[in-house]
């Protein structure tokens, strides 16, 4: 049973979502590039992979799940002759806390950023982290003293404390990675071979992908979700909010509802 509501829960996914991943925002991967990496995937790895130390290719790919085979491998480990875990970490933390700075605006400096900052802190550090490899790493590290960058590693454990949970659910519902962007860009109304995570994949490799969910029943001859497809993703979507709904029972009721306040106008003016 929630100690909220599922509405809340999935709420609160929202407005994580926009602040977790300035991080992948141009000024961030200028940063990177910087320090001699060689393009955007170079730093989105080397950030993000970071608090899993010096992961082998294999053993990132198995935790974020959703790369092609190969994608992973074409960047560890060789970002990891340029830049160490600890430096990428840093610098991920201070781009991100710098892009989302200039973002916000005046709202950087408002006491209500602050209390948000805190009560995000609460919920991400007290989520349960059995079968979570990379919201267990992201928590081993410390906290940023000033709040914006206090918020921006909040909600990135969040967000990575659901991810994590969605990958399990995926996996018990026997999708793999390239089959989870195909049904996230049937849910947003496009065609899979036109979603950007996956348009460059081989043709013949992705329409594989394809096939398989049509084989299965999920995806219809024309290539859009048939009713088991639509029911299977939103059952899945459903599952992942319950399994990120534990971060929150830290937090009363009024709490909960005053962490949404405050994120609100921050995720709005992102």
């Amino acid at each position: 049973m929630l100690t909220h509501p599922q509405a809340k829960i999935r709420r609160m996914f929202e407005l994580i979502e926009p602040i977790a991943t300035i991080a992948f925002s141009e000024a961030v991967n200028e940063a990177f590039l910087a320090l001699g990496m060689r393009n955007y995937w170079d730093g989105y790895f080397a950030g993000r992979a970071a608090p899993l130390g010096l992961a082998p290719a294999g053993v990132v790919h198995a935790v974020f799940y959703n790369f092609a085979e190969g994608e992973v491998a074409r960047h560890i480990p060789w970002v990891w002759g340029k830049i160490t875990p600890e430096e990428a970490i840093a610098v991920r933390e201070r781009a991100s806390a710098a892009a989302l700075r200039q973002r916000i605006g005046e709202l950087a400096d408002q006491p209500g950023l602050e209390r948000a900052a805190d009560l995000a802190l609460r919920a991400a550090r007290s989520a349960p982290a059995e079968g979570r490899a990379l919201y267990a790493g992201l928590r081993e590290l410390a906290v940023p003293e000033e709040p914006v960058a206090r918020l921006w590693h909040a909600a990135t454990l969040l967000r990575e404390h659901r991810g994590d949970g969605h990958n399990a659910v995926l996996l018990a519902h026997g999708i793999g990675g390239t089959e989870a962007h195909v049904l996230l860009a049937l849910s947003l109304g496009m065609r899979a071979e036109d979603f950007g995570r996956i348009h460059h994949l081989p043709k013949a490799r992705l329409a594989a992908v394809v096939d398989g969910l049509r084989a299965r029943g999920l995806v219809d001859a024309a290539g859009g979700f048939t009713d088991a497809g639509r029911e299977t993703k939103e059952r899945i979507e459903a599952r992942t909010d319950e399994l990120a709904a534990p971060a929150y029972d830290v937090l009363g009721a009024d709490e909960l509802d005053a962490l949404i306040a405050g994120l609100e106008p921050i995720a709005a003016a992102l």
